[in-house]
């Protein structure tokens, strides 16, 4: 819980009872819980800042490439970006559940969406246990797709705002690049690991034995 001990939705709840049936499930089975629960306030800080490295090299990309010519930015794109990255927040966690949601047993009934209102946070989650390497790709594909693809198609074709779309979307990218990094600094000695969404916390749990 977080420290201000905030009031979980009803879509929370549930998803809170779901889990503590799975844990009871997987403790069962011989397997420990490993929470890593990162801050949201820090996330939504050290995340963006995480990426700026990216956002740089890709930028660099592209004006060496094709240089920068604002002269045609108009009131009318900024508007149409503007909506287009509303679009594409939405798309970034549909990306993470698709992915999520094709190696799932239950496959999508296992995602769920929703909005952390505290925080104007949109997520993804997925209620399954999943391999490292499948929980990982969930996490990272819709930052591969949306931004780093993207910034590489804009430097391509020479697309002014598909290129400032795929900046946005590196940026948006920094709470699964914390949650990446910290699956990849994750050390342990155990044989057996699946990885879990946290139920109602900014994070995963880790089922080992």
């Amino acid at each position: 819980m977080e420290k201000d001990k905030r009031k979980l939705t009803d879509k929370e709840l549930k998803r809170k009872d779901h889990f503590e049936k799975l844990n009871a499930e997987m403790q069962q089975k011989g397997y420990q819980i490993k929470n890593m629960i990162i801050d949201i306030q820090q996330a939504n800080f050290q995340g963006p800042l995480s990426m700026l490295p990216f956002m740089v090299l890709a930028f660099g990309g592209y004006y060496y490439v094709n240089g920068l010519d604002i002269d045609g930015i108009s009131i009318g794109i900024v508007a149409a970006a503007y909506l287009l990255i509303l679009v594409l927040i939405i798309l970034h966690e549909l990306i993470h559940g698709i992915t999520w949601g094709i190696f799932a047993k239950d496959h999508f009934h296992s995602i769920n969406f929703g909005f952390i209102r505290s925080s104007f946070t949109p997520y993804c989650t997925c209620s399954e246990p999943l391999k490292k390497w499948q929980y990982l790709l969930g996490a990272a594909m819709p930052t591969l797709i949306l931004g780093f693809a993207a910034a590489a198609a804009a430097v391509i074709t020479d697309q002014l705002l598909l290129f400032f779309l795929a900046e946005i979307m590196l940026l948006s990218g920094g709470g699964d690049f914390l949650i990446i990094l910290k699956i990849l600094l994750y050390r342990t000695d155990k044989k057996e690991s699946v990885y879990c969404d946290h139920p109602y916390e900014c994070g995963f749990v880790v089922f080992e034995k």
